[in-house]
């Protein structure tokens, strides 16, 4: 017998509207990358918001022309007026209290006024009319670099623009009271000088890095890579899976391995996925170990370190095999989203949170990369304090993965209860015996 049937020839050709699909999502992600990455590094400065500084006056006082005075809550007082309370979270406490935020990245800075800043403040006006010699009045300026380079070199700034107003109000005062003391007598070149500049600002870190930090940014970068392996390495294994499987096929360059579809439910699929990410996380994060000892990376608590690459990875991969799992292709542009293009602007890794628009501050309240940032800075830079950020990274991480594993369970039992088999094999099912 015969078969006349026409063999089906492949589609040579596919609609226009097939084409566009790609299309419209490459300038959709473009556009929100450039939205994303532009916005958050085009002016710091002029996005600040909530900046914490700490602001810390020790000082007892002393008589000014003839009157008691206290020059430190003078300027304590100027300083909460005068710096914009929607850009600066000025923050006046004492000096443990001050200390405590700075060991746990809460300040990215702190001005500390001494107990005898006043007192000083009248002798050098003193010695502007019977010559000696006197030390300047000093206020310090801590600065966070542990809490963020470039928070570190904003707060730098702020306090320079600050102590200048410090400078010329303090030394406008000092000029009244000399010039009303000794009349019309000038004073010297050497004097006038010291009027003009009254204050020596001294600016210091507070802890300073260690070599073998990359100046604060070995933090970001070791949270890069953590994110990478965990997100990339989710789509490894779901496309090699998947392709030993049979639902996809194995190409390697111009050849290809065709497998017949296995008779496996979606469910039984994740949970391989899963293993192979869970088995995975660790040997990566001892990588990263290693390399970073081979580079001399500065790692003060290194097993500490190991056990939180080892979850952070785990939770990105299976979050992100579970959206896959969930979604299909469409999960392959939702993970990308919420881990790199929304994760990294918000990450607070380059740019502190307080610096960056509102909007993308926003993200960090549910983004992973910025609870894993605040673990692995904790990590690196704090010695792991649970308040410097620990804490936060660690139980969002651990919500994470309760999430991304509740996704998948839910999603592939529901398809797979519903009868929505991938391919249309129903796993329940034994393959026909051929005669």
């Amino acid at each position: 017998m015969t078969d006349n049937t026409a063999p089906t020839r492949p589609q040579s050709s596919m609609p226009i509207r097939e084409w566009l699909a790609p299309i419209t999502l490459v300038t959709v992600l473009a556009a929100l990358l450039g939205t994303m990455y532009l916005g958050y590094t085009a002016d710091p400065e002029k996005h600040l918001h909530d900046f914490p500084i700490a602001v810390v006056n020790q000082d007892v006082g002393d008589t000014l022309a003839g009157k008691p005075a206290n020059l430190g809550e003078q300027i304590t007082t100027a300083l909460n007026e005068n710096i914009p309370a929607d850009k600066i979270d000025l923050r006046t406490v004492g000096i443990n209290e001050a200390q405590r935020q700075l060991q746990n990245g809460e300040v990215y800075g702190a001005i500390v006024i001494p107990g005898d800043f006043t007192k000083r403040v009248a002798i050098l006006g003193a010695s502007s009319i019977v010559p000696g010699d006197v030390e300047q009045p000093i206020i310090s300026v801590l600065t966070n670099p542990r809490a963020g380079t470039l928070a570190a070199q904003i707060m730098h700034t702020i306090a320079d623009q600050a102590m200048t107003q410090v400078n010329t109000t303090v030394g406008t005062q000092l000029s009244q009271q000399v010039h009303g003391a000794i009349g019309a007598t000038p004073l010297s070149g050497a004097a006038q000088l010291q009027l003009t500049k009254p204050i020596d600002v001294v600016v210091t870190p507070y802890h300073p890095l260690p070599e073998g930090t990359g100046q604060g940014l070995a933090a970001f970068f070791y949270t890069l890579v953590l994110l990478i392996v965990g997100f990339s390495g989710a789509m490894m294994i779901n496309s090699l899976v998947d392709g030993s499987l049979g639902f996809i096929p194995a190409e390697y360059g111009p050849w290809h391995k065709a497998t017949t579809p296995a008779r496996i439910s979606r469910w039984r699929t994740l949970l391989i996925k899963w293993g192979i990410a869970a088995i995975s996380a660790p040997l990566a994060s001892a990588v990263f170990l290693g390399v970073g000892a081979l580079l001399d990376m500065s790692i003060e608590r290194p097993l500490l370190l190991f056990f939180y690459g080892t979850l952070a990875i785990t939770a990105i991969a299976v979050t992100g095999l579970s959206v896959m799992a969930a979604f299909g292709t469409a999960g392959l542009m939702i993970n990308l989203i919420v881990f790199v293009v929304l994760g990294i602007p918000s990450s607070s890794g380059t740019i502190p949170l307080e610096a960056t628009p509102r909007w993308i501050a926003d993200l960090a309240a549910f983004e992973p990369m910025h609870q894993i940032y605040l673990a692995v800075r904790a990590i690196l830079f704090f010695d792991g304090h649970l308040e410097a950020g620990m804490s936060q990274g660690l139980w969002m991480t651990l919500i994470g993965l309760a999430i991304g594993l509740v996704l998948g369970a839910v999603a592939t039992h529901t398809y797979d209860l519903r009868g929505l088999h991938r391919l249309g094999l129903d796993h329940s099912q034994e393959p026909a015996t051929a005669q």
